[in-house]
């Protein structure tokens, strides 16, 4: 059966015009290309050029297949670029971090002007793991701070950022310079309506020390703020989310431990980071969330 190099081969000895010439076209010595020729002549049962022929002539056998390579080789290099940046129409976002709204409103914004033509289709998923729907085929990006092991997901590094506990400033862990897990033990931690197990703050501070706070769930950043001014619990969140709420007086912010450092992501399935919708996405996604206040490049 006759392969593509063999097609590709008749089409670089038509173009050089001689063995030596389609050798090097094919970064082969002349002996590998001669030998080459020679077995797939014996596999067809017939000649495909004329031996001592210059330039080279090919016989009619030798004729139908570099028209059937001059049809078929520019088929399948326009379904190999197809197949490495297939049209995007639809891309379907989802976040776990429900407080990321406020920087990635202006990053679809941005989106939208290089990329009109496709329709964004946004999931908040605060209530919800999507990265399981990122494998299914259900959602095409997804901004996390988990990466599942060998999941088939491919992620992109956006920016570090520092999760601080969120406090009244009348509360008395407002007077400490760091928190430490013990602090929190009689405390009501203000968390957004997700399995413990997907909190950063109970993740990689809580939990490695045994403690375990009551919990209240909020499912809005904003009236979570209010609540912890309030001094109806305290919270952890980004740094940045209550920067504003914090110039202002309602709340103060204070490191966990040494400092709670995570890493946003955006996930996409494994090998389609290279779609051009969907660098371009994690590329502004990138530059929006970087200039973000108390975040950090990695």
């Amino acid at each position: 059966m006759i392969e593509l190099k063999h097609l590709r081969t008749l089409q670089a000895l038509r173009q050089g015009g001689s063995l030596a010439s389609a050798a090097t076209q094919l970064y082969l010595t002349q002996s590998a290309l001669s030998h080459q020729l020679n077995e797939i002549e014996q596999r067809l049962g017939y000649r495909l050029y004329l031996r001592k022929s210059q330039p080279i002539r090919f016989t009619p056998q030798g004729d139908i297949l570099l028209e059937l390579a001059d049809r078929v080789l520019p088929q399948i290099q326009q379904a190999l670029q197809s197949c490495s940046a297939p049209p995007k129409n639809t891309l379907r976002l989802a976040i776990e971090c429900h407080s990321c709204i406020q920087w990635l409103t202006p990053a679809l914004n941005s989106f939208r002007q290089i990329y009109p033509e496709v329709q964004m289709d946004f999931k908040a998923g605060v209530t919800f793991d999507p990265q399981p729907e990122l494998q299914q085929g259900e959602l095409d990006l997804v901004m996390t701070s988990d990466i599942l092991p060998r999941s088939g997901l491919h992620y992109s590094t956006l920016f570090d950022f520092e999760v601080r506990l969120v406090l009244a400033p009348e509360h008395p862990l407002a007077l400490q310079q760091q928190i430490t897990p013990e602090n929190l033990a009689d405390e009501t931690l203000l968390i957004y309506p997700v399995q413990r197990q997907r909190l950063d703050v109970w993740k990689h501070f809580l939990q490695p020390a045994g403690i375990s706070p009551a919990l209240k769930s909020v499912d809005n950043t904003m009236l979570l703020i209010q609540m912890v001014s309030a001094q109806m619990g305290i919270a952890a969140l980004p740094h940045w989310v209550v920067e504003n709420a914090e110039k202002q007086g309602l709340v103060v912010t204070k490191p966990l431990a040494e400092g709670l450092w995570r890493r946003l992501y955006a996930a996409v399935r494994d090998g389609e980071q290279h779609q051009p919708a969907v660098k371009a996405f994690i590329d502004i996604a990138h530059q929006h969330g970087g200039s973000l206040p108390f975040v950090r490049l990695a």
